[in-house]
């Protein structure tokens, strides 16, 4: 099997389980403040992070990979899950999952820009194809309104997008799990008092259910879905890997009827076949990679030392 099969697989699993983040967020926001969500799925998920890392003896980051952590931390730890549990307050998950469905476009741009990667014209037609799509049908089912939401979950477009992309890059000489462990560290000195401030040191009074989705987003989506995920990255392409998130709207839908009872029409089902077609078209097209991204990555990890675990 062939690195690129391998991180097509890696990758869908991975879309599944993050696809039921905004469904369970959707949930427990019912019962917790979003800015406890936040910094709580932050901090609870650093503490096995930064056991796994004390345990295997791993060797601090060096160089310029301190930067890109801390750019990865402030993408998938702290932007997406503030602005996520915020935009749940407001609007249903099954918005909020088609909103996202840009996320894929947004990855191979940042991609292009950090990852030297460097996708046809095909691709690029059929993953702006797709995304337009997903754009058409959240208006499409927001009434044709735009929403404050709408403008937060932009926001985690653009931090999860570049926080894939530098993670990934990372993950190629460190290892994934590495790379999300790593970050949520970084991040836990700022979070943890955030979670006392805002929750005045109490726990919140919430059922179990809201409790049991607040640790899926916690132990799941916060930390090892990303041990599939950036492997799924490092393996198949940033840009390609990347749109198989444009199923992730769909995904979710399917979990909000599911766990919610939101509603789902024959409209959606027409919609995913069509984003299902841009993403099997998008796949076929080339994507050439410049291979100067390794050595870069090589000087950033310690040279001879990365090349060893590369």
């Amino acid at each position: 099997m062939s690195d690129h099969t391998k991180g097509y697989l890696l990758g869908v699993l991975a879309v599944i389980a993050f696809s039921i983040t905004l469904p369970v967020t959707r949930h427990a926001v019912q019962w917790m403040d979003p800015f406890f969500i936040g910094p709580g799925r932050a901090t609870l998920a650093a503490l096995p992070a930064g056991l796994l890392l004390l345990l295997t003896r791993q060797r601090w980051p060096r160089g310029r990979q301190w930067p890109l952590l801390v750019v990865t931390s402030l993408g998938v730890v702290v932007g997406f899950p503030y602005l996520s549990a915020w935009a749940m307050e407001r609007v249903p998950s099954a918005h909020g999952g088609v909103v996202l469905g840009i996320l894929p476009l947004a990855t191979a741009v940042f991609g292009a820009l950090f990852a030297r990667e460097r996708p046809s014209f095909g691709f690029w037609f059929f993953a702006l194809l797709g995304s337009i799509l997903v754009v058409f049908f959240s208006l499409k089912e927001g009434g044709w309104n735009f929403q404050w939401a709408d403008l937060a979950l932009l926001g985690c477009v653009v931090s999860a997008s570049v926080g894939y992309t530098l993670g990934a890059q990372l993950s190629r000489t460190m290892g994934g799990w590495q790379v999300i462990s790593w970050s949520l560290v970084i991040a836990l000195p700022v979070m943890a008092p955030l979670v006392g401030i805002q929750s005045g040191w109490r726990l919140p009074q919430a059922p179990l259910s809201a409790w049991a989705s607040f640790f899926y987003v916690t132990f799941i989506s916060q930390f090892l879905t990303f041990f599939i995920w950036y492997r799924a990255l490092a393996l198949g392409g940033i840009g390609r890997v990347g749109q198989i998130q444009l199923l992730q709207a769909f995904f979710t839908l399917f979990f909000a009827w599911l766990f919610l009872g939101e509603r789902i029409g024959l409209d959606v089902i027409g919609f995913a076949l069509a984003v299902v077609v841009c993403v099997y078209a998008g796949k076929k097209m080339p994507v050439r990679e410049e291979k100067a991204v390794s050595h870069d990555l090589l000087e950033v990890s310690g040279g001879h030392d990365a090349k060893e675990k590369a």
